[in-house]
């Protein structure tokens, strides 16, 4: 599933080539993926412009000129700017005619992306009852240790709890806990104010490099927008074989039903 980084490539991506540009019809090949009446939909998007590009955790936010459109491509799902010339796909399942002659393609082999329309709001903090963006200054010591000291649940399993912090995926989740040494199943209530320091830092830091190379490209997520994941290159403990920084074997367990990779010798488990 594409995280926080990857969500935010399609995004920028998205925004540099049809920000501004009006919807002149659209064409919806299956209908579930649209979380509301079809004549709704289509009559509140045709005609609007696609003004502002938001982010919320793994939510892309369209801001249109009255309403807001919500997409959420979970497993599978993609975007395309195609010409009108180029035939559909059998997974093409949402078709934006955009003003300039494109056509935005919503792509899903799956079909587990969905999106809803909302009405225009400027600060989502609330949205989907997420918990703060990694980068927003909500995400900082007092809060983490007052939503840790609850948590009895293994740190990995915490650090993907959309509730908890938002956009955090199984991927960067173990890059999180290799950079700061602790062992996946250690109890979130165990972290201590350097490890949840850490544990801050390392979030942000992590998260800023694999936006700037473009997300990371593992198994079937690749940009359908013409962006490479670079990030893959630069992974330490997820789909490793050995460690980086003792070069011992990197294991591999199941927490919360995801695979997670991760060094028993430079990650401390806190019982």
């Amino acid at each position: 599933m594409p995280e926080l980084p990857e969500v935010q490539t399609v995004l920028d991506t998205l925004e540099s080539k049809i920000k501004d540009l009006e919807i002149i019809n659209i064409k919806i090949l299956y209908k579930p993926i649209v979380e509301c009446n079809e004549r709704t939909y289509k009559k509140k998007l045709i005609g609007q412009h696609f003004r502002d590009f938001k982010r919320r955790g793994k939510y892309l936010l369209f801001e249109m000129d009255d309403v807001t459109l919500v997409s959420h491509l979970r497993m599978e799902g993609k975007y395309f700017i195609l010409d009108d010339t180029v035939p559909l796909s059998k997974h093409d399942h949402v078709i934006f005619y955009l003003s300039d002659g494109k056509q935005l393609r919503y792509n899903d082999v799956r079909k587990f992306g969905r999106m809803e329309l909302i009405e225009k709001d400027d600060d989502y903090k609330e949205f989907k009852d997420l918990g703060p963006e990694p980068f927003s200054a909500d995400f900082n010591l007092e809060y983490c240790k007052k939503e840790l000291s609850k948590k009895k649940l293994p740190i990995k399993s915490v650090l993907l709890d959309q509730n908890f912090v938002a956009g955090i995926g199984n991927i960067y989740a173990d890059e999180i806990l290799f950079a700061i040494g602790i062992h996946p199943l250690t109890p979130g209530n165990k972290l201590d104010d350097d490890d949840i320091k850490k544990l801050i830092r390392e979030t942000r830091k992590i998260l800023k490099k694999a936006i700037k190379a473009g997300g990371t490209t593992i198994r079937s997520y690749t940009s359908s927008l013409g962006v490479t994941g670079r990030f893959q290159m630069s992974l330490r403990a997820h789909t490793m074989e050995k460690c980086p920084l003792c070069k011992s074997d990197i294991k591999k367990i199941t927490v919360g039903g995801r695979g997670t990779y991760f060094c028993e010798n430079c990650q401390v488990l806190k019982p």
